[in-house]
């Protein structure tokens, strides 16, 4: 009965996004047929050339408000700490280039990305078993990361406790008086396999227990960012993105 359900739900979801696709087609073909473009002289217009760009309209620029609003609350923490450089863990590559404009940053991933920036570094590096001493970091990100480990979706091993382990590794290295930046998905707790974890404000604070929590800002189920959020409003999202900001006080 279940199966049967399942098949039923994904027909209609096939049907109704089949329907929109024609639509669009329709109006990018009567956009193509445009009399002023045909007729324009400046540049050819060739089929070999076109390229389907439908949905890009409307009243505002669309973007992903997870990653734009949680690198931005990071680069900004970064930027008014002044570390005289940055370790950064996995994070999104977008963020680490843009922080190198400003401050040093040396970026450690499980696959070294071929990064020809000055100010920043792209090494190996394994979040379970960083090579750092203990508390010998004193700015370190982790964002939107921790919450992979272990599911094998990077080609990375089942550990149902991998997002434990690789938070442990976090706080060991943290320096006395550093800042860690950890952003993860909030809201209703559960495990999205094999996407990613989904966190109570308190399960992301009890992954830490050595450290103190400085600051949180929250991204919700809208987009809509709160640069000082609260557990309370965590309790009503479904997907929504945590950023956490540690420092070690002793």
């Amino acid at each position: 009965m279940i199966e049967k359900r399942m098949y039923f739900l994904l027909r209609l979801l096939i049907s109704d996004r089949l329907s929109l696709r024609i639509c669009s087609l329709v109006g990018f073909i009567r956009l193509l047929q445009n009399k002023k473009l045909c007729d324009n002289k400046r540049f050819p217009l060739r089929l070999r050339d076109v390229q389907y760009h439908i949905d890009d309209g409307g009243d505002t620029t669309k973007f992903d408000a997870h990653y734009l609003y949680h690198c931005s609350w990071a680069a900004r923490i970064v930027a008014e700490n002044k570390p005289s450089y940055h370790i950064d863990i996995a994070s999104t590559l977008w963020f680490a280039s843009i922080v190198s404009a400003f401050v040093p940053v040396r970026l450690y991933e499980y696959q070294p990305s071929r990064l020809d920036l000055s100010r920043l570094e792209s090494k190996r590096g394994d979040l379970l078993c960083l090579p750092f001493r203990d508390q010998s970091i004193t700015s370190l990100s982790c964002l939107h990361v921790i919450e992979h480990i272990g599911l094998g979706r990077y080609g990375d091993s089942i550990d149902p406790q991998g997002d434990v382990k690789a938070a442990a590794e976090l706080e060991r290295v943290l320096a006395l008086g550093g800042s860690l930046l950890i952003c993860v998905p909030v809201g209703k707790p559960r495990i999205c396999f094999n996407a990613h974890r989904i966190y109570s404000y308190n399960m992301v604070i009890d992954l830490f227990p050595k450290l103190n929590l400085k600051n949180f800002a929250l991204i919700d189920d809208t987009g809509t960012y709160y640069c000082n959020g609260t557990p309370e409003k965590i309790v009503e999202q479904k997907y929504a993105c945590g950023c956490f900001e540690f420092t070690r006080l002793s």
